[in-house]
């Protein structure tokens, strides 16, 4: 069997309209790419608006589907409400909110000022709960049901990880926000679910987090019991799956999809406890010069 290949029949996301917060790149561009074949509109947001109109255009000339590109800083609550009522102008309504937004670097947490760190807790978790808040009260007050949040985590949100403790923090707060709304909210007929990746390589995320040479000083195919890491089209599968109305009781879950990895060794990050001093004063260096092209 070819796990490259699509899972849900072509019109299983048809009449939705889906917004994916960082639509325009990496995993987030993966799952939209398959909404769209699946009949859904989407709507990709991120602060790069150049960045979302030339996604959408290739999107848009692949698919045939129909994405609306608006530039939103999920950190700003107004920023959040500009973008829910720009979606609900395009489109009518919106469906399913797929908190997928997020920052991320490593570093050993004695070096990073408290800035740095607000800055991941900022994006990931405030700006998940901007995002929540936002589309939840809206569908409240509307009376709309049958809604879906799906939110985008890591395993270590429950088992925690050295060098990206920040991330850490946030991921274990939208995984609570996860649980405790699919009970709360379930009455307004909204269903919360996450999914949990293990090692899905995308070349910006991964190639800030893991600069230089240090992909293949850390192989993470050689952590995984599969011996491989994720592929794109597996995790876009899962989303739309969990998205769509086949999951309709499917609530307050987190899905692991990692081959194994955290089974065989909790915290994604702490083997990098190998890495010595010195090789952190240039891997920030390396970091930063990056940051400032």
């Amino acid at each position: 069997m070819n796990y490259t290949k699509k899972m849900l029949r072509d019109d299983a996301l048809k009449g939705k309209t889906i917004v994916v917060t960082g639509g325009g790149s990496g995993l987030g561009k993966a799952m939209t790419t398959y909404f769209l074949e699946l009949g859904a509109n989407v709507v990709i947001t991120s602060r790069n608006i150049e960045k979302l109109q030339a996604v959408k255009t290739e999107l848009e000339a692949q698919t045939g589907g129909n994405v609306l590109p608006v530039q939103c800083d999920v950190r700003h609550y107004d920023q959040v409400e500009a973008m829910l009522k720009a979606s609900v102008d395009a489109f009518g309504t919106v469906d399913v909110l797929l908190n997928n937004a997020a920052g991320n670097f490593i570093s050993p947490t004695e070096r990073l000022s408290a800035n740095a760190f607000d800055t991941v807790i900022d994006i990931v978790l405030k700006g998940t709960k901007n995002c929540t808040l936002a589309f939840g009260k809206y569908w409240i007050e509307k009376k709309e049901t049958e809604k879906v949040v799906l939110n985008i985590v890591t395993t270590y949100a429950w088992t925690g990880s050295a060098y990206v403790v920040p991330s850490a923090t946030a991921k274990a707060g939208v995984l609570a926000m996860t649980r405790s709304l699919a009970v709360e909210w379930a009455k307004y007929g909204m269903r919360f679910n996450a999914i949990a990746p293990g090692p899905f390589p995308t070349k910006g995320a991964w190639d800030r987090l893991l600069p230089g040479d240090l992909k293949e000083k850390f192989d993470f195919s050689k952590k995984v019991p599969l011996k491989r890491v994720g592929e794109h089209q597996e995790l876009a599968n899962l989303a739309a799956y969990l998205v769509s109305d086949f999951s309709a009781y499917v609530n307050g879950e987190v899905i692991t999809i990692d081959g194994g990895e955290w089974l065989k060794g909790a915290g994604q990050m702490n083997m990098l406890e190998e890495v010595p001093a010195e090789m952190w004063d240039m891997l920030e260096k390396m970091i930063r010069s990056k940051k400032n092209k």
